[in-house]
């Protein structure tokens, strides 16, 4: 059965396959490639804790560093009967996706313009900051008008442009639920005081043990490839990275089956073999 809610979407059957949306927003950011993707899997989309419809982010844990996050969200999970899956994170969730994979949760990785890989001391963690801040800004200056300004393809390309390429394609309610998410965020300004003091990267990467796929959008304004991923490349063991072509920071909505087949094919290949499977089941018969 499919459980769908603000704070969850959950579908399928299969291997398990948890996707996690990005820094202010929600598990609607996966909308284009879940019908695929639950025909393969079973489908975890779940909304972050502190976001738009998700459970609220624990009282009295802390929240300045990526492992904090991570913490939450493997708490989450737990609650959720999800134990070990494959994990596919976009931004912040690429992120959490590779933390978790730190701590055993990972079948396999596939983490998408992923955060948290710039140098450290790098200008990057303060200039995404601002670029946030920015963005809350616009969002609540011009909330009302949104829905309206979201009828014009020429406008939905125009305000998507950071996050998509094809911002026009978008379905306008669409476009309006992904622009007012950040409203209903309640860790901004958390999230935007660690990066600012220069905490928002992920330690400790040589403790990635699944195997792991970095697929960098091409076009990406948030997380620019040349600026935001050495870290990724350089410290985590066999990494694969790959470039996605002619695609925006979120390039589920600009290349659909460009994201389902770089998933899938990269789950498809870091299934757990037939015969382990097997004999799991034999043994727990036995018992």
């Amino acid at each position: 059965m499919a459980e769908i809610s603000s704070s969850l979407y959950r579908a399928g059957e299969g291997e398990p396959l948890v996707l996690l949306h990005g820094f202010t927003g929600h598990w609607r950011h996966w909308k284009p490639v879940l019908a695929d993707l639950v025909a393969r899997y079973e489908v975890i989309a779940p909304t972050l804790s502190g976001h738009n419809g998700g459970p609220a982010y624990p009282t009295g844990m802390a929240l300045e560093k990526m492992a904090d996050a991570g913490d939450s969200l493997e708490r989450h999970l737990d609650e959720l009967g999800v134990g070990t899956a494959h994990l596919v994170g976009n931004s912040m969730g690429g992120a959490l996706a590779l933390e978790l994979a730190k701590r055993g949760r990972a079948r396999s990785v596939v983490a998408i313009s992923p955060g948290g890989g710039w140098e450290l001391g790098s200008p990057e963690p303060k200039r995404i900051a601002r670029f946030f801040a920015r963005q809350m800004r616009m969002v609540r200056a011009s909330h009302k008008q949104i829905p309206r300004l979201m009828r014009r393809p020429g406008t939905r390309k125009l305000a998507m442009r950071d996050i998509m390429c094809h911002g026009e394609l978008i379905f306008p309610a669409d476009a309006v639920d992904l622009s007012l998410d950040p409203l209903a965020c309640t860790v901004v300004n958390d999230v935007l005081a660690s990066l600012r003091a220069g905490r928002g990267h992920i330690e400790d990467l040589d403790q990635v043990g699944a195997p792991t796929l970095i697929a960098w959008a091409e076009l990406d304004r948030i997380l620019p490839l040349a600026t935001c991923s050495a870290r990724f490349k350089r410290e985590i063991p066999n990494v694969e990275f790959r470039v996605l072509p002619r695609v925006g920071h979120v390039p589920m909505w600009d290349d659909t089956r460009l994201v389902v087949k770089t998933i899938s094919d990269w789950v498809a290949a870091h299934l757990a073999p037939p015969v382990a499977a097997d004999l799991s089941l034999a043994a727990e018969s036995a018992s």
